[in-house]
């Protein structure tokens, strides 16, 4: 049980990839669910300098089949080794309009948001303009589906990967997430630090629906004409701090960098390319 405990609460995070709890060995027909409130700080989109706070309600559900629920991911561990992790995946990735990245449910070790706003700054109208994606596209939330397969080098040390398929408002992103996690180590008997690394490779349609700006955007916006290709997207790292003052309670604290990279961070959107969010949120086992 602790096990699932802490690799899902140190699993690395980011605004939008998926996260999958650990294979858990229980008796048949049972399940472990975790449920919490919190809040976190983070860009009001990818690449933005403007950030908003944000409640963070987090759910993870996983069932004595495999099947498991993470957030605005759910899946399937179809693999007996204790080693080896992998199975289907679905996703629902957040629409972004003109203030940002829309609402959406966190699981325990991500950073989905259900957006409050922004962080309140004086009102100029005169530069209400260079604050927000005004007269660009609008991006729908969309399902996707794909696999994640995941393998334990040691009992602390697991290597993490996801391949997703279906972003954008044509359906047609593709995203690979590849990431390290060093898990719960201990710094007393109730707190435990778990750390993340990882990177983020998409197709040239996903960068194109997030970074690129369109000659009809072009006109209605302040943004200027971008192309933007495939590639290494991101990198990110991540330090999360796990206390669990008892058997059913934790509070989990997370810090995560991210820089974009590439085509990405060529973007005219983007005004700064290296970040951080920081969330924090009390949890609790049923």
């Amino acid at each position: 049980m602790n096990k699932l405990l802490f690799l899902a609460l140190g699993a690395a995070c980011g605004t939008t990839w998926a996260q999958t709890p650990a294979t858990n060995p229980m008796p048949d027909g049972s399940r472990d669910m975790y449920a919490g409130l919190g809040v976190q700080s983070a860009p009001r989109w990818d690449g933005t300098g403007s950030r908003k706070v944000s409640a963070l309600p987090v759910l993870q559900v996983q069932w004595s089949n495999g099947l498991f629920i993470s957030g605005m991911s759910a899946g399937m561990h179809l693999s007996d080794d204790p080693t080896f992790e992998y199975g289907p995946l679905l996703a629902v990735q957040p629409g972004r309009d003109r203030t940002g990245t829309g609402q959406a449910l966190g699981g325990i070790g991500s950073t989905d948001t259900m957006l409050i706003g922004p962080v309140p700054e004086p009102i100029d109208k005169r530069n209400m303009r260079n604050t927000d994606l005004d007269g660009m596209d609008k991006i729908g939330a969309r399902l996707q589906g794909g696999v994640f397969a995941n393998y334990y080098v040691t009992p602390q040390w697991r290597l993490t990967s996801s391949l997703l398929y279906g972003a954008g408002n044509d359906h047609d992103g593709a995203r690979l997430d590849l990431g390290v996690q060093r898990l719960a180590v201990e710094l007393g008997a109730w707190h435990h630090v778990s750390l993340s690394a990882g990177a983020t490779v998409v197709n040239r349609n996903y960068n194109q629906t997030y970074f690129g700006v369109t000659l009809a955007e072009v006109s209605r916006s302040r943004f200027s004409y971008y192309e933007a290709g495939g590639g290494l997207q991101d990198a990110h790292v991540g330090v999360r701090w796990n206390w669990a003052w008892s058997p059913s309670w934790m509070l989990t604290t997370n810090l995560q960098a991210r820089r974009l990279l590439g085509s990405a961070a060529r973007s005219p959107l983007v005004e700064r390319s290296t970040n951080l969010t920081v969330s924090t949120a009390i949890a609790y086992r049923f």
